[in-house]
């Protein structure tokens, strides 16, 4: 029991400092603990990883010039399974030239397809919810939508939240009342313009889900609002 206790403590304390779910981290200690062992890779059918990895091969290889089955192959030759994020990520990045963003999606594809993380999911167990939405007028003005209270009111009312960081233009960085993240990227498209919203630290997948109504239902307003 006490080596069991230990064992806890130690993939805990993983946790906290990699991101990793708890299963991860397990893994990963019990494998330095006994580096012969094999790695835990639970045997999925190849026909099932764009369904689990929730992106299909014709996208995926259009942009990063492999499929799934591909990818999957590559990174299990090192062992990704049982590495952190950001340590998959940075190797998809060097070793593969693909920017972040793509280097990103073959990360959390693969982490899906191995089980380490369900769609919705972070590493650490928790859950997020992501909505995007073009607007029709200069990125300036969008952004102030989100940036003055005064006018974030009138289509997102009721609602108490601290700006952490934001960049003009750009992004940026909230704490919702009940201490969830929502991290907002803005994109100009001409005279258009795009809002990413990814509200993080949610607890459950039916937490992600009345989040993800929650953003449709205020992008929508906000859209009717910018349409005044």
């Amino acid at each position: 029991m006490p080596k069991q206790k230990d064992l806890k403590r130690l993939v805990r304390a993983r946790m906290k400092k990699t991101g990793e779910s708890y299963t991860a981290a397990r893994t990963r200690i019990t494998r330095q603990r006994n580096p012969q062992a094999p790695p835990a890779v639970p045997a999925v059918p190849v026909a099932d990883y764009a369904r689990l990895a929730g992106m299909s091969d014709e996208a995926l290889k259009a942009k990063t010039g492999c499929t799934w089955a591909r990818w999957v192959r590559a990174l299990d030759k090192i062992g990704a399974a049982n590495m952190p994020h950001r340590e998959i990520a940075r190797h998809v990045h060097d070793t593969f030239k693909l920017d972040g963003w793509w280097a990103q999606t073959v990360t959390v594809g693969y982490e899906r397809i191995r089980g380490l993380r369900e769609i919705g999911q972070r590493r650490d167990g928790s859950y997020e919810a992501n909505r995007s939405k073009t607007f029709p007028v200069p990125v300036a003005d969008l952004f102030a939508a989100f940036s003055s209270p005064r006018v974030r009111s009138r289509w997102l009312p009721g609602v108490t939240l601290r700006v952490r960081t934001a960049t003009a233009g750009r992004s940026m960085r909230i704490t919702w009342a009940d201490d969830t993240r929502v991290d907002l990227q803005f994109t100009a498209k001409g005279s258009k313009s795009q809002v990413a919203v990814s509200h993080r630290r949610l607890l459950s997948r039916e937490d992600a889900a009345a989040r993800r109504q929650f953003w449709s239902e205020r992008l929508a307003a906000l859209a009717a609002l910018l349409a005044e």
